[in-house]
């Protein structure tokens, strides 16, 4: 059986969206983002938050006409060639399974430091087999993580704004620390998770193995800032991957995308402003920043728990969307056979969503989660560049039929392509630019496996040709 079931409306697709992307990106993000951009946060937030717009719009536009799984694979592959559609795709499923393991990370971070693999490794498992029995279990899990992920937002925030004190002084600080104007620094070693407040000097004497984040001042800054706190907005594309499981998609998916991520804008200006009101003065800032701004240690371990079970949400959501792409490839014949078979007790594509978490795990054991962050961001990036290309190839096509068409039916094809041109080639032209600046470590890495993957992929097809 390889059919899906439409079951979803636009609010359980607009929760699916949320759950995707309060997760780690709300909770973890900030700090890693600070750390390279500085001061220029708040301009770094809303390059990142003008890329997330252009991405939706395009792809919003993308879904109306292509209404299937797959996201942006099944839009390149229909729009531009098979091929684009494959790297594509693979962009996307490197990217995502990137995404999986740093969030099992974060997640296992928040519940129970230096255990972080094992705990990382149980969540994978158990939100697999989650997903594994079904759309309606997904969604109604995401309901429950959504509610307390808010809850806990807006206890944090209204914290902040009656003036209570964070928990600057207590516990979970991390080792980014401004090393001279324009060079932050990430350390590693394991003195580095509790207890730094004393300032750069501190951070270099008590952390041995320090790994540096290249980061320029000015607008390089703010780019490479973009490009990771574009991390926390990239869950909208598990949205574009349910086209074969929303009811009436060419209506539910645009406003299901373009709610979910006008809602996650609201949040995250808030939660800028809260981050960034609190630790004004610190040298340092938490790894756990949302959790931290409660100072009350009762209630900031609450928020612990409350960011972990909203990152093992996100997670949810993304090996979900894992699968769904994978299926969407295989169907295609551009990944093995076996990753179409979808259940037939429960309409779930229960071989994809094993072998996209096995894969997930076998990342969570060989990379840290910063390291995770610049791999995701570059390879989603990269991806939606490509569906930018899509979109604007679908409007010189649709303007060329509607020319070709009678008065009505050329009508109906100009609004087909209501995104304006300029907005895709905006779109298209951040991504590049964010992706350039991104840590060069992410950039090489997946421009190498991308590589890797075509080349497999031609010698398969000659081979077939043969």
């Amino acid at each position: 059986m390889t059919a899906l079931e439409r079951r979803l409306g636009v609010p359980g697709a607009m929760v699916v969206g949320l759950c995707a992307m309060l997760g780690a990106g709300v909770f973890f993000v900030w700090t890693p983002a600070v750390a390279v951009a500085g001061q220029w946060l708040w301009l770094a937030l809303v390059l990142a938050a003008a890329v997330a717009i252009a991405n939706a719009l395009s792809t919003a536009q993308l879904a109306m006409r292509h209404p299937v799984s797959g996201g942006g694979y099944a839009y390149a592959r229909a729009e531009l060639s098979p091929t684009t559609g494959f790297a594509a795709g693979w962009l996307f499923l490197t990217g995502k399974t990137c995404s999986a393991a740093a969030i099992a990370l974060v997640a296992a971070s928040h519940l129970w430091p230096g255990w972080e693999q094992p705990i990382a490794i149980a969540a994978i498992v158990v939100l697999a087999l989650a997903n594994a029995q079904g759309i309606r279990v997904t969604a109604w899990i995401t309901w429950v993580v959504v509610a307390l992920a808010l809850a806990g937002i807006a206890l944090a925030l209204t914290w902040t704004a009656l003036g209570l004190p964070s928990a600057a002084g207590g516990w979970a600080w991390t080792a980014y620390a401004p090393l001279s104007d324009s060079t932050f620094v990430m350390a590693g070693g394991e003195g580095c998770s509790f207890g730094l407040v004393g300032g750069a000097e501190a951070a270099r004497a008590a952390c041995s193995d320090v790994g540096a984040l290249a980061t320029p001042a000015g607008p390089l800054a703010v780019l490479q800032g973009a490009g990771l706190l574009f991390f926390a907005f990239a869950g909208y594309a598990r949205m574009a991957t349910l086209g074969e499981e929303v009811r009436d998609p060419r209506r539910t998916l645009p406003l299901a995308i373009l709610g979910a991520l006008g809602i996650v804008l609201a949040i995250y200006a808030l939660v800028a402003w809260a981050t960034t009101t609190a630790y004004a003065d610190a040298i340092l800032w938490p790894e756990t920043p949302v959790a931290s701004l409660v100072g009350d240690p009762a209630l900031h371990r609450v928020l612990l728990v409350v960011a972990a079970i909203a990152c093992l949400g996100s997670l949810m959501g993304i090996l979900a969307g894992l699968s769904r792409t994978s299926l969407a490839m295989a169907r295609d014949g551009e990944l093995p056979g076996p990753l179409a078979r979808i259940s037939a007790r429960t309409k779930a594509p229960a071989v994809a969503e094993g072998a996209m978490a096995a894969l997930a795990i076998v990342l969570v054991l060989v990379a840290p989660p910063v390291v995770l962050v610049a791999l995701s961001s570059t390879s989603v990036l990269a991806y939606y560049g490509i569906g930018h290309v899509g979109a604007l190839r679908m409007r010189r096509t649709l303007r060329l039929a509607a020319a070709d068409a009678d008065s009505s039916d050329g009508g109906a094809r100009r609004r087909e392509a209501w995104v304006p041109a300029w907005v895709s080639l905006v779109g298209l032209v951040l991504c590049a630019l964010l992706v350039v600046t991104l840590p060069w470590y992410g950039v090489v890495a997946s421009a190498l496996w991308l590589a890797l993957a075509l080349g497999i992929r031609a010698v398969r097809l000659r081979r077939a040709a043969d």
